[in-house]
């Protein structure tokens, strides 16, 4: 069994390692750039037609990926604290949720501790980039990602042709004028990527970190009424938020 010195020895190496991978995402996911992405080609109307390379931008963070780096780094986190608290006091509480306990004997100093990671990743969730509520969405198996059908658009170009103005007559010849039109070059079939975060379940998540809050805080109260081996919390807490 580890002692609370050794504990103590690399709890800040640990938190500062958390903490950056958990900055780091929370940074990315609030932007689009990163979050969504397409893929398009280029279609000519005919053999005459230019012809364009495929274009595309990939989609560098997924929520799902996200969500499970964050649930790894904070079962980490939440481990080697909970180990330290539990060995540093002795006020404990249970932290139930719909009447059943997740957390059973849990120390205040911990309590604390837990109502400040929630508050933050309530904040990390709520920040993540949606999913445009615009497009029509499918799921795509093989990647994990979201995508549209392919939309089909027109690309045009300039070209002139002469109209008569005037025809000829016995005496004038026939005045003509160049007129530029645009036509159909070609088409473009776009597909549209996303790793964004679907609204209803930004929501769930959200009022599931919500009700664990509450929760949390009711037991912090209760053991501050009352008058340590290693400890696996994370796996239990981050199973129940976010399902990983």
């Amino acid at each position: 069994m580890p002692k609370l010195n050794q504990i103590l020895a690399i709890e800040k190496g640990v938190k500062t390692r958390c903490y950056g991978e958990i900055t780091e995402l929370h940074k990315a996911t609030q932007k689009t750039s990163v979050m969504n992405g397409f893929h398009k080609t280029y279609q000519r109307r005919d053999e005459e037609g230019e012809t364009y390379p495929p274009e595309s931008q990939k989609v560098r963070f997924n929520h799902k990926d996200v969500i499970k780096r964050i649930g790894r780094a904070l079962a980490e986190l939440f481990d080697i604290t909970a180990t330290k608290d539990w060995a540093n006091c002795s006020a404990r509480a249970t932290v139930v949720v719909d009447g059943k306990p997740l957390l059973e004997d849990v120390p205040a100093t911990y309590l604390l501790f837990l109502e400040k990671q929630l508050s933050d990743l309530r904040t990390f969730i709520d920040k993540m980039v949606e999913l445009d509520a615009g497009e029509d969405w499918l799921e795509d198996p093989s990647t994990g990602m979201y995508r549209t059908e392919a939309i089909k658009t027109q690309r045009t170009k300039k070209v002139q042709r002469p109209i008569v103005l005037y025809d000829a007559t016995e005496h004038h010849p026939a005045q003509t004028q160049l007129i530029t039109e645009d036509v159909v070059a070609g088409y473009w079939n776009t597909v549209k990527y996303s790793g964004a975060i679907p609204s209803p379940k930004k929501i769930e998540l959200l009022e599931r970190i919500d009700k664990l809050a509450r929760a949390v805080k009711f037991a912090r109260e209760e053991a501050n009424s009352l008058e340590t081996e290693q400890r696996r919390v994370g796996e239990a807490v981050l199973g129940y938020l976010l399902g990983v």
